[in-house]
């Protein structure tokens, strides 16, 4: 593996750490200063949630049903079917898309917005404010 496709063992310990509030809540009166000025400039693919076996399942399951009605789409196309039974498929793939969507959105809402909330931050919030003003363009 090239080094750019694994992660360095800092960017590991920096992903637990992020998502481990008492660890930082421990390291906070340590004088870890460095560690939190890392964590400021880390890139957005290195922040992580971890979810339980069953939501992670849940979602991946509804993932591969999406997956599934997509290439149902493209067969309906290379079988040249009929416009509007495809745009109706389109549709359902969409509608099947936005409820994970919406699994996702409460989730967050319920867990990470809510901690940063409790912890007196409003990060979480603002950047869901964001969020949603772009999904509802």
């Amino acid at each position: 593996m090239q080094m750019s496709e694994r992660e360095t063992q800092e960017q590991i310990e920096m992903r637990k750490y992020l998502a481990d509030p008492v660890q930082r809540e421990q390291k906070a009166g340590t004088g870890a200063v460095e560690t939190e000025a890392k964590a400021e400039c880390l890139p957005l693919c290195c922040r992580t949630k971890v979810r339980s076996e069953k939501e992670q399942k849940d979602l991946i399951n509804r993932l591969n049903r999406v997956e599934g009605q997509i290439r149902g789409i493209r067969r309906m196309l290379e079988e040249d079917a009929y416009c509007i039974d495809i745009i109706n498929q389109v549709a359902a793939a969409n509608a099947a898309l936005n409820s994970f969507n919406k699994v996702i959105l409460a989730n967050h809402i319920h867990t990470c917005v809510t901690e940063d909330v409790q912890a007196g931050n409003s990060e979480k919030v603002d950047e869901l404010v964001k969020t949603l003003q772009k999904l509802m363009k």
